[in-house]
């Protein structure tokens, strides 16, 4: 049995031949080819027009793709897989991802043609959930914006919201989203003793310490909205203009996911009118950010480049966590992160 895997400027090949390795034992021969762009900012670019405008989006070299067809299983991060691709891998019967977003995968071509795609559900999820505190911290006790002062020269603690400073002990925080990263994020805000709500349509049962509402009494009741939903055609903009309005006029909205969960010129608008306290962003409809974006001319918002969930942590073990998942494929087990319904079936 042939798997590929697809390296890239986050995780290399050396991550890819450690992690799946482990297969080897089961008769699995693995082969490493690299997707490597310019730049960590080009691969961002790359990623970025495959999520909104899908994996076609973005064309693999033909030196990767070159003998795909003999390969039964393909597992890549952010490489694109698209239909021309999956058209020429033949003996295809399983598509890995490294993450728990599948945006750069044709799904619906691989489930037509009765591919399995597994994901990597929480490989970087305290990355994520780690950064998303550090930048709600950063946002309400100005920490970003007095580093810039005093680097500029300036000893100032005139900031916009330096009448409404608060400790995050008896806050509210509302969570848009309660997986894996909201469940950890959750954890820490609890020991800072936060208040904590959530709002998820999927998820039911326990959620401590979580309090499950919808989404408008979230907004009205939470000093901080963080959110960790994916991105879908039911979620784009989930918040926009009119979710904005609910929120409290001191409030701040944090976002580590994706950009699209949020309309981004309604919150440019709300920040420049001080309808709420503030924002904390990693992921933006551009990126990079282009200079003089409404967003680097505020003096309300705490930005970071996209880099939430990048831990050498994160990149070293999710080869290791996806080849768990594989490895339980090949020997029966049927507890399998599976998007898309399709049960891989190996002789």
């Amino acid at each position: 049995m042939h798997l590929l895997a697809i390296s890239d400027n986050y995780i290399p090949a050396e991550f890819m031949r450690q992690g799946f390795a482990t297969l080897e034992d089961l008769g699995v021969r693995v082969e490493v080819r690299s997707w490597e762009q310019p730049t960590l900012i080009d691969l961002q670019q790359a990623n970025l027009a495959i999520e909104q405008n899908g994996p076609d989006a973005v064309p693999l070299p033909a030196e990767l793709t070159d003998g795909i067809e003999r390969f039964e299983i393909v597992c890549v991060q952010f490489a694109p897989l698209g239909r021309a691709t999956l058209a020429a891998a033949s003996n295809l019967k399983t598509i890995g991802v490294l993450r728990g977003g599948t945006e750069n995968v044709a799904v619906d071509l691989a489930t037509e043609r009765g591919i399995a795609v597994l994901n990597t559900p929480g490989r970087n999820a305290r990355a994520v959930a780690e950064c998303a505190l550090g930048l709600i911290l950063a946002e309400v006790r100005n920490i970003a914006r007095g580093h810039a002062a005093l680097k500029a020269g300036h000893w100032t603690r005139d900031f916009p919201n330096r009448d409404e400073i608060p400790e995050l002990n008896e806050r509210t925080v509302g969570l848009v989203g309660y997986g894996a990263v909201a469940r950890l994020l959750a954890g820490y805000l609890q020991s800072l003793g936060c208040r904590i709500l959530a709002y998820d349509p999927l998820v039911s049962g326990d959620t401590a310490p979580a309090e499950l509402v919808d989404l408008p009494e979230l907004l009205r009741q939470s000093d901080v909205v963080s959110l960790h939903a994916r991105l879908s055609e039911e979620t784009k903009h989930l918040i926009g203009a009119a979710q904005i309005a609910l929120m409290k006029p001191t409030a701040v909205l944090v976002n580590t996911a994706r950009s699209g969960l949020v309309d981004e010129r309604a919150l440019v608008d709300a920040l420049q009118r001080r309808a709420i306290g503030g924002a904390a962003l990693d992921v933006f409809d551009e990126e990079p950010l282009p200079a003089g974006h409404p967003l680097i001319e505020l003096d309300n918002v705490t930005l970071v480049p996209h880099l939430a969930g990048s831990t050498i942590d994160a990149f070293r073990n999710s080869p290791k966590l996806l080849a768990g998942h594989l490895r339980r494929m090949l020997t029966g087990d049927g507890r399998l992160p599976i998007i898309n319904g399709v049960r891989p079936s190996f002789p």
